[in-house]
């Protein structure tokens, strides 16, 4: 990442985490239960992360699962799915992804759960960049920052684990 500008870096990655299972639990203490849906294949990991930190600050049970589409053209590919629908049906679901651009990942991921019925959908994103083409917003973000359309958002996992502009 040698050319590229570090915008959070490993702490600072888990911190923003930290503070987002902390809003998704204050907006949902009363569940019993959440579903928490990542869209692969950074959107997965930050779930994971998201449902452990959940389950270690409260009592309340976490469903994990996955959502595969072809961001570039979703519309053009079969959305898979790693739950069946009657175990997202009428519950609280969280559809995550690392940096939400123009809204198009998350608007063709969320017509998924909206052919049930389902109590509340909410989406958590890492990184807000602000340019939205689609009717789509972040429930939860842990970072807003404003680029120009050029400018890339990159989030890595792992040795050089963080968020960075390029």
């Amino acid at each position: 990442m040698s050319d590229s500008t570090k915008i959070l870096d490993k702490t600072q990655l888990e911190q923003k985490l930290n503070r987002l299972a902390w809003q998704i639990y204050e907006r949902n203490y009363k569940e019993k239960q959440i579903v928490v849906v990542g869209i692969a294949d950074r959107g997965v990991i930050l779930a994971d992360r998201i449902s452990k930190i959940i389950s270690e600050i409260s009592d309340i049970k976490i469903t994990k699962a996955t959502i595969s589409l072809d961001k570039d053209s979703p519309f053009s590919e079969i959305v898979n799915l790693s739950i069946r629908e009657k175990e997202f049906a009428n519950k609280v679901i969280i559809l995550v992804d690392d940096v939400l651009n123009s809204g198009k990942t998350l608007m063709y991921a969320s017509k998924q759960f909206l052919l049930v019925p389902v109590k509340k959908l909410s989406t958590m994103v890492l990184v807000n960049r602000n340019h939205n083409r689609f009717p789509v917003k972040a429930d939860y973000e842990g970072l807003s920052l404003s680029t120009t359309l050029h400018e890339h958002i990159n989030v890595v996992f792992g040795k050089e684990e963080g968020v960075y502009l390029s």
